[in-house]
This record gives structure tokens, C-alpha cells and sequence, in this order.
């Protein structure tokens, strides 16, 4: 069992109702708040005006920035940085999912500094100081809302990358499962999936913690007894609450006390498909799980063994694997670049954007040949 300091600095506010405590959680009076959000779902729903109107009436100075998409780009965080410059912020609100949070977190160190945010991505600069960041959650699935990590696209490098900093941890983030009850199925069941691929990530992570991976058998086995429930009954608040608890918890930092860190390497292939495609999140992830499986069948067995035992009371390796691939099938997900569109003859460009990428795994190291075998095990 590896040394590891635990210190997550979100406050959680967790249940039906805690969004219209904002203003009494919060110091709002003479506030520059900037309000960021997606793509209007937020203004639909009445979330938005709800926010709009405590801040209005504690006295707060608003600005808004829509618009971030589903896979968040680097233009418009410093877009809204600059937006939150103007408007002399000192504090930003975020308002919807992984995406959302994501972007603002990185909108929150850029808005002190003079170079562009991608700086913190290629590690030529480190922040010193952020804004600080409430997030309003509206999508069970990538656990953003409290951790400290953010992912980010850039078009003009062809890059997606992830990046974290203790300073990008929320500051309170609002978890009201009612408010993912509109979510449609397909985009509840990638969030099902996301969640369950952090507890695998971090289950592949070097070192040893059975306590940690006791967690995570935990919260898979739970998001798999009651994804498909809330699949079939989408409005059904307990099992909102009991998903959403679930993606939060799978990576908060729980799952990796007691290890070196979690791997990456499905994230990193998972990033390449929805920056080539646009290829959601969740489904990238059921696409490259299995396969990423099958290439280490024998390297990761014990591994894979011990999953197995646990969720689906059988220790052998490949019953394990297709346990997953019928699971993902049974919630609707992909798990071949067929079930998304994605043809045979792409393999050359997704095998490009991989080595361009410098794609790897922290504990389960990936070669171009690795890559070779990926993509034909994601096409068989």
C-alpha cells in the first residue's frame, strides 16, 4: 500500500432542493459572479433563472457565458476568460455537466494570467492563483464536480488532454438529482459507463489497496445493478440520486487511496475518438474498455480475474470481458467503432492521432503495435 495524503477541498451539497440554498451557502453582495453554461438546456429547465434570481436579489453583478460544448474546447475558456476580465470577476458559477465544470475550472486560473490556458496543458505554465468555483450539476457522469481535473480540446494542435491542479477543485459544488432527470437515455447511459470506466482506471492503477478496490467493486456493482433500472424509469428520483452519488464518488479520490495513481490509457484512447468524431464521452469508453482488456489479457489476468470474481462470479478472464461487453450492450452503449459510425478504413488516422497524442497508459504501457491490436480488437 503506497503513502498518499487525502484532501479534497469541495463542500458537497447533496439532494433534492440544495440549488435554492445558493445564496444562503454563499457571500453573493457586491459579487462579479460569471455564469457559465452549455448549449440553453439550463434556461429551459428554469435552473438558470432559479440562479439568476438569488443573485440578482443578494446584490450580485452578473455576466454570462453559453455555449461550451459536450466536448469543451480551449477557444471558449479563453474566450471567457476574457469575457471575466471585462467584468472584473471574483467568482464563477458553472452550470451543467463534465463539460461545463470542466471548462470553467480552467477558465478560473486562466483569468489571472497572460497566456493562453493551453500553457497549463503543455506544462509551460503553473497557476498560482484561480477564481474561485461554485459548479451546478446537471449530468451524472464525470465525477468533475469533486475533483480537480479538467479536459480540454484543442483543434488547431489536434489535441485533447486532461490536466489537474488542487487550485481547480470546486469550492462548493450543488448536487440536485432532480436535475438530471430531463438527461435523455442515450447520454444517461454514457454517464453510467463513464463512471464505471474512472473505477477501472483507477482499479488498473499501479500499486496495492484491496480497501480501494473494495470501494470500487462497490460503486461498478451498484451502478450496474441500477443503471439499468434508471433506463427504464428515467424520472425515477432514487435511482437519479443513487447514479449520481455513484459517478461523484468514482472519482473523488476515494478509489485511488492507496495507489500510485490510476492508469489513463482508456481515457487517452476514449479522447482520440470524440476528438476525431465527436463520439461521446461514455461511448468512446465502452468502444475502448473491452478492447483495451483483450491486449492485456494476459499482462493484467489477476486483474482481470479479481473483477470478475467480484462482479460477475467468475474468475476467468474472458467471461470477465464479455461480462462488460454484454453490460455495455445492455444499456445501449457501443463497443465496436461500427455500433458508432466509426468504418475499418479510419484505422490509419485513428492510429496517427494515437502516436501524435503520445496516447499511454501510467501502468499498462501502450506501443504503436499495441495500437495496432487496439484498433482490431475495437473493430472485431
Amino acid at each position: 500500500m503506497e503513502n498518499f495524503i487525502s484532501n479534497n477541498t469541495t463542500a458537497l451539497h447533496f439532494g433534492k432542493g440544495v440549488v435554492d440554498n445558493l445564496a444562503k451557502t454563499l457571500d453573493l453582495k457586491g459579487r462579479n459572479v460569471l455564469i457559465v453554461y452549455g448549449k440553453g438546456s439550463v434556461k429551459r429547465s428554469g435552473l438558470f433563472d432559479n440562479v439568476m434570481g438569488q443573485l440578482v436579489a443578494s446584490g450580485a453583478h452578473v455576466a454570462e457565458f453559453g455555449g461550451i460544448k459536450p466536448n469543451p474546447l480551449v477557444e471558449d475558456v479563453e474566450n471567457a476568460a476574457a469575457l471575466a476580465r471585462a467584468h472584473n470577476t471574483d467568482l464563477i458559477i458553472a452550470i451543467g455537466g463534465g463539460s461545463v465544470i470542466d471548462s470553467a475550472k480552467i477558465i478560473s486560473i486562466t483569468i489571472p494570467v497572460g497566456h493562453p490556458a493551453w500553457n497549463f496543458y503543455t506544462r509551460r505554465a503553473i497557476p498560482k492563483t484561480a477564481v474561485p468555483l461554485v459548479a451546478i450539476l446537471t449530468l451524472a457522469a464525470t465525477g468533475t464536480e469533486m475533483n480537480p481535473f479538467a479536459v480540454l480540446q484543442n483543434l488547431a494542435t489536434g489535441q485533447k488532454e486532461g490536466y489537474g491542479h488542487p487550485l481547480c477543485y470546486p469550492k462548493h459544488s450543488f448536487l440536485d438529482p432532480t436535475l438530471t432527470i430531463t438527461v435523455p437515455k442515450d447520454y444517461t447511459a454514457y454517464g453510467v459507463a463513464d463512471l464505471i470506466a474512472h473505477c477501472l482506471e483507477a482499479y488498473f492503477g499501479k500499486g496495492d489497496c484491496p480497501l480501494s478496490d473494495r470501494f470500487i467493486f462497490a460503486i461498478i456493482g451498484d451502478a450496474m445493478e441500477h443503471g439499468p433500472q434508471l433506463l427504464d424509469n428515467l424520472t425515477d428520483y432514487d435511482l437519479r440520486a443513487k447514479i449520481m452519488y455513484d459517478a461523484t464518488m468514482a472519482l473523488n479520490g476515494l478509489t485511488t487511496q492507496g495507489k500510485v495513481n490510476g492508469d489513463w490509457g482508456v481515457h487517452g484512447i476514449g479522447h482520440i475518438l470524440s476528438l476525431l468524431y465527436d463520439t461521446p464521452h461514455g461511448a468512446s469508453l465502452t468502444i475502448a474498455y473491452p478492447a483495451w482488456m483483450k491486449l492485456h489479457r494476459e499482462k493484467a489476468a489477476e486483474r482481470i480475474s479479481k473483477l470478475g470474481t467480484n462482479l460477475f462470479g467468475t474468475a476467468d478472464v474472458d467471461k470477465t470481458i464479455k461480462g462488460f461487453e454484454d453490460f455495455f450492450r445492455k444499456i445501449s452503449c457501443p463497443v465496436r467503432l461500427s455500433d458508432a459510425g466509426i468504418l475499418n478504413s479510419e484505422t490509419g488516422k485513428i492510429i496517427s492521432c494515437l502516436v501524435k497524442n503520445n496516447v499511454n497508459g501510467s501502468n499498462y504501457r501502450l506501443t504503436e503495435t499495441d495500437y495496432q491490436m487496439l484498433l482490431s480488437n475495437m473493430q472485431a
